[in-house]
């Protein structure tokens, strides 16, 4: 690795934007094409929250600027994709959606699938982490329904992924401590009593995500400490059905879950197996969560040191 720190915030959502446009939307983008299409999706999330005043350089004007560039963008590949009709070329998650329209008999107009485009990519965009690494390092098989290995360069699947049973609770911790989003919005159906108050039916909702997970009452050690254990099959922390939900819950849970959670751990077990690192700044980087959580200045700024062969073990 060359010298000099590496901003893994900015790094990681290039990462995961790759994945996302490849993996979900089947695009093969050139170099340039990928940049812009990163940069304007940035831009739109950066106004997600934005002050509702349709005027010139204000951040709602930039939000719906970036959002028109990508809709159009974004019909353009659509109408390629089902113009190429390839039965051999179906392995994307655009494809599955559109095929299992069929299936039921739906035909997605294309408004209604650029707009899936963009759930797609957003529900991958901007995950990022890490964790408790020496602990992790130690995993090793126990038997076929315990710990796998972290071997570098290891084929790995599924499978595999799900048997890695203390990486998979640090990747829930990291997820309760740091969710993706703070919250999310919803309709009530019907009119309910919540603590006392009466929450009237078409009243616009906002649960937070953030602050059910630090709800004191849920978990045996305080919920400021960073205890992946406290998802071990010994502990019962957070069982309830709406006690964790980094995704949010419900019908209307983040549609890449499975994605984001597969890609950390993927992330974790090459970053375990062949480096270590340390902060390249004096402290940790003040966290924004607003309208995704993401450090605030440098971008989390780390050195990286390759691991030697005979110290894989080791930090």
């Amino acid at each position: 690795m060359e010298p000099g720190s590496i901003a893994v915030y900015s790094s990681a959502k290039t990462l995961t934007f790759r994945i996302a446009a490849r993996i979900l939307l089947g695009l093969r983008l050139e170099e340039k094409q990928f940049k812009d299409l990163a940069k304007t999706f940035e831009q739109l999330v950066e106004n997600l929250f934005s002050l509702p005043l349709n005027i010139p350089f204000s951040g709602l004007r930039k939000g719906i600027k970036a959002r028109d560039m990508l809709h159009e963008f974004m019909e353009k590949a659509i109408q390629e994709k089902l113009q190429r009709n390839d039965p051999e070329d179906r392995s994307d998650a655009l494809d599955f959606i559109i095929n299992s329209a069929k299936e039921h008999g739906k035909e997605f107009t294309i408004q209604e699938l650029k707009e899936s485009a963009i759930e797609l990519i957003f529900a991958a965009f901007f995950t990022t982490a890490s964790a408790m690494i020496e602990k992790i390092r130690q995993d090793r098989p126990r038997g076929p329904t315990e710990e796998g290995s972290l071997q570098p360069c290891a084929p790995l699947d599924l499978e595999k992924l799900s048997r890695l049973r203390y990486l998979d609770c640090v990747i829930k911790e990291v997820l309760r401590v740091l969710p993706p989003v703070s919250g999310g919005y919803r309709t009530a159906l019907q009119t309910f009593e919540l603590d006392g108050y009466q929450i009237p039916k078409g009243w616009s909702v906002m649960y937070s995500i953030r602050d059910t997970h630090e709800t004191a009452a849920i978990y045996q050690s305080p919920p400021s400490s960073f205890d992946p254990d406290r998802f071990s099959a010994a502990r019962t922390e957070a069982a309830g059905r709406f006690h964790y939900i980094p995704f949010g819950g419900g019908a209307r849970s983040c549609i890449g879950k499975e994605l984001a959670q597969a890609i950390l751990k993927l992330l974790a077990i090459e970053l375990v197996s062949t480096a270590r690192w340390e902060l390249a700044t004096p402290g940790y980087p003040a966290m924004q969560t607003v309208p995704i959580v993401h450090p605030i200045d440098d971008g989390l700024q780390l050195y990286f040191h390759p691991l030697q062969p005979s110290h894989s073990s080791k930090a």
